[in-house]
């Protein structure tokens, strides 16, 4: 188990640098600049903001001082947020979008596990079909469709929850429910495929032979071993919801971290956007980390392998 984790925090340290290092240079590189507006300012009064924020010395110094801020925890003032520091910005938004995200994906498993076993259990009946045709249906509703029917349907014609804002928890809703469908319809479908494979094996034909009851089967026999598939899809999974967050946070006028990330990509402002890069991606690389542990705990064939490659 220890070399199993020190393996993938290795491969997390060496991904982190990649990324973060691919996307300095590829806003350096990209034309425009943090200054350019559409009023030319004189340059002298560019080159002083340019000193003021170190943007005029090289790119390699340039990036060993971001580096080192970086292990120090420190993204940086904003270029254009003058009053905030990325840090701020970044403690004010982030909230939000965990909040969001997290709730989306317990949806997506609450709604898609139940589905995928009671299709699975049903195999070819017209529930199976009813539900397998639900689910291919909700793969084809990306939430920067669903959220503003939402906003028509529930928030302008039925008034039922707020159109966008953060006034209050219900706020979170609507952006949840768009963000979790298309993931709770994967869920549901991966769930029923990996339900179907596990009942025909022999210890669950054994079980059932027995007069077994439904509930009892799936819990103790066919849940175990399905639910392997499920949780190496929840990296991903995670990972989608979010990167999500990013329309669905603009689409709700949500002060998430995902907002503020488009806003600074629309504005060249360098370090919101690295520091929403760096957020974004420690996310991914922790969440990625916590499902492979959690595979490796769950699936023996992957214990035996680990055990193997160290004898």
């Amino acid at each position: 188990m220890a070399r199993f984790v020190f393996k993938r925090i290795a491969f997390m340290l060496i991904t982190f640098w990649v990324v973060i290092s691919v996307a300095f240079f590829l806003l350096r590189l990209a034309p425009g600049g943090p200054f350019d507006g559409d009023r030319r300012m004189p340059p002298e009064v560019e080159e002083n903001l340019l000193k003021a924020y170190n943007l005029d010395d090289p790119l390699p110094i340039q990036y060993g001082r971001y580096v080192w801020n970086l292990v120090r925890f420190d993204l940086g003032p904003s270029l254009k947020h003058h009053d905030f520091t990325v840090n701020e910005l970044i403690a004010a938004g982030l909230p939000v979008s965990l909040s969001v995200g997290a709730l989306a994906l317990v949806i997506a498993l609450v709604l898609g596990i139940p589905i995928g076993c009671a299709a699975a259990f049903r195999h070819n009946s017209w529930l199976d079909n009813c539900l397998s045709s639900t689910t291919t249906f909700g793969l084809a509703l990306p939430p920067i469709v669903t959220g503003p029917l939402f906003v028509l349907l529930f928030a302008v014609t039925l008034r039922w929850l707020p159109a966008g804002g953060m006034d209050a928890a219900t706020s979170l809703i609507l952006p949840s429910i768009a963000l979790a469908i298309p993931h709770a319809a994967a869920t549901a479908k991966l769930m029923r495929g990996s339900c179907i494979d596990t009942l025909r094996q022999n210890h669950v034909l054994t079980a059932r032979s027995k007069g077994l009851n439904s509930l009892r089967l799936a819990i103790h026999h066919v849940l175990p071993s399905a639910m392997i598939p499920v949780l190496s899809f929840l990296g991903p999974a995670a990972a989608t919801v979010i990167a999500g967050s990013l329309v669905i946070e603009e689409v709700f006028s949500l002060p998430g971290l995902g907002r503020y990330f488009v806003q600074g990509a629309l504005n060249r402002d360098y370090t919101l956007v690295m520091g929403g890069v760096v957020v974004y991606a420690a996310l991914i690389l922790m969440l990625n980390f916590v499902v492979d542990t959690l595979y490796f705990r769950f699936d023996p064939r992957i214990r035996s392998q680990s055990q193997a490659q160290a004898t």
